[in-house]
């Protein structure tokens, strides 16, 4: 029954010491979750494959509906084998605890886990394979400790004492569906985890599309008062708590322009923040005055940069978006129209550039279609380049050992020249393998 599920689902979790509540993941700031109801439904589907993996099938439904729970209420050892034996999943908590020696294993959060860490969004990559294996978990690559092992050596004195080859600014860069996202993605998880403050854009292109635009006479450029609240209406869901710790360190007057469907305000061009304020109440202000929303995305820009007492990360997907045009429009003639580039938005151009000493990554985005780039981009260090690769022929066999495990692949059908097929086929790619695992 399905109440007998959910006990046999919760009473395994607390077994584990895992399955932890979305609610209690994270101390560090206010985040939404699903309602016990919708939370209940995404329980008992995940139990679906408990159930049969206690009756000894270990089968899925044809359905597909999002897990939650990370593994089966009765753990089965014979199904957590990778390559050479070696288990296949790691029981953890956090990227942190990773070293060199440990990767190609999966990490197994729920999705309620994910999305508490992650509640601006999550990569649509990242829920496309979770969706297809119907399980929420990500493989620890080497591309992903190498990036990750980079910003904890300059945050860290005695690590960056011994390491000197450190990049502040990363863009990166590689074929598409070679797991950039989703390597980002993992490396906001782990700085939160860590305490940092992370300023998270999961789709950059949501920049420049979409939503109120008008020209401000004053900056002669263009703003979107609409995507400026939702902005920070985002950076608050995780960030909530320690936001209200950190104070404001400029107080000069920020700008006002042109409400959402209101105009301009009257008797005013300008807000002040008081003596005393933090950065909680400067984007509280900007959320509750539209008016003043994009003035205050730009003024947090620059407050983030005076921030010492906690490592900030900037992190921005699809960030090859913000330097071609967007769908925007300014009438010319009474025939004509010019189409807007990225960087005469004022959001966007304040964000940008990494011509700074701040700690930023960019991740390209090819799977939406915003043009081909040159190498050398404006704004950007002429080596915060870095191609991330495709999968290695040792990750590829991981890969393919849990999409057997999940059932992607017949497990009476599995071999070494099937998964290496597989692999030589689609070059490594992620999404193609996925694909070709179905099928061949």
């Amino acid at each position: 029954s399905l109440a007998s599920l959910l006990l046999a689902s919760r009473s395994y979790a607390k077994a584990k010491g895992g399955g932890k509540p979305a609610a209690s993941t994270s101390n560090r700031g206010k985040v939404r979750v699903k309602d016990p109801k919708g939370v209940a439904s995404e329980d008992a589907s995940a139990s679906g494959e408990s159930a049969a993996s206690a009756g000894g099938a270990d089968e899925i439904d044809a359905e597909f509906e999002m897990p939650t729970d990370p593994l089966p209420p009765t753990y089965d050892p014979a199904l957590d084998v990778g390559p050479g034996g070696r288990p296949l999943f790691a029981f953890t908590d956090t990227f942190a605890s990773f070293s060199h020696r440990g990767v190609n294993a999966y990490v197994d959060f729920t999705l309620d886990e994910w999305k508490a860490m992650l509640p601006e969004g999550l990569p649509a990559g990242m829920m496309k394979e979770f969706q297809d294996t119907r399980r929420c978990a990500v493989m620890v690559r080497e591309s992903f400790l190498d990036l990750r092992d980079n910003f904890r050596r300059i945050v860290d004195p005695a690590i960056t004492a011994k390491r000197k080859d450190t990049k502040r600014q990363i863009i990166l860069d590689g074929p598409r569906s070679c797991g950039k996202s989703i390597a980002l993605a993992m490396l906001v998880h782990w700085a939160r985890t860590e305490g940092w403050l992370v300023f998270y854009v999961p789709q950059g292109k949501d920049w420049t599309h979409g939503g109120f635009f008008y020209r401000n006479t004053y900056s002669d450029l263009f703003d979107t008062p609409v995507l400026a609240g939702k902005v920070l209406q985002d950076f608050l869901k995780y960030n909530e708590t320690r936001l209200q710790q950190l104070p404001c360190q400029i107080f000069e007057p920020i700008p006002l322009g042109e409400g959402t469907g209101v105009g301009m305000m009257k008797g005013a061009d300008t807000v002040e923040m008081p003596e005393g304020s933090t950065l909680y109440d400067l984007i509280q202000t900007g959320i509750t005055h539209s008016h003043a929303a994009v003035g205050v995305v730009v003024r947090l820009r620059k407050e983030l940069s005076l921030v010492k007492d906690v490592p900030v990360l900037f992190a921005i997907d699809q960030y090859n978006s913000w330097f071609t045009f967007t769908e925007y429009q300014e009438p010319v003639t009474v025939r004509s129209c010019r189409s807007i580039h990225a960087k005469e938005l004022t959001t966007v151009n304040a964000y940008r550039s990494m011509l700074h000493n701040d700690m930023m990554v960019g991740a390209f985005s090819h799977s939406t279609a915003v043009g081909k780039l040159r190498q050398e981009l404006p704004d950007v260090p002429s080596d915060a380049r870095l191609i991330f690769p495709r999968y290695t022929v040792d990750e590829a066999e991981t890969v393919c050992h849990y999409y057997m495990r999940q059932k992607i692949i017949r497990r009476e059908s599995f071999s070494e020249e099937k998964w290496k097929k597989i692999y030589y086929l689609s070059n490594g790619n992620g999404s193609e393998m996925r694909w070709l695992a179905a099928f061949i």
